[in-house]
């Protein structure tokens, strides 16, 4: 690189937008064709009411003011923490 021509940069673009559609075509033909998702959020949902289950009651106080903090999830449909 020529010390007077440092300042001229080359364009570089990439579309990404087939390789994205290729990675996800992929990843369902791994996941095989017995997956569920169904199936697959509802024992998400089992394994988050396990998690939580049989709490005393400082533990309930606790994850209970962690929900109205938004710092976990409630209860219900699209369970995010709020931050």
């Amino acid at each position: 690189m020529n010390q007077d021509n440092a300042h001229e940069l080359t364009r570089f673009m990439i579309d990404l937008t087939f390789e994205e559609a290729r990675r996800r075509t992929e990843v369902v033909a791994a996941l095989g064709p017995d997956w569920d998702p169904v199936a697959a959020l509802q024992g998400e949902d089992e394994a988050y009411a396990l998690l939580y289950s049989g709490l005393d009651a400082e533990q309930q106080r606790t994850y209970d003011m962690l929900v109205a903090a938004g710092v976990l999830p409630g209860e219900g449909p699209g369970r995010a923490a709020a931050h």
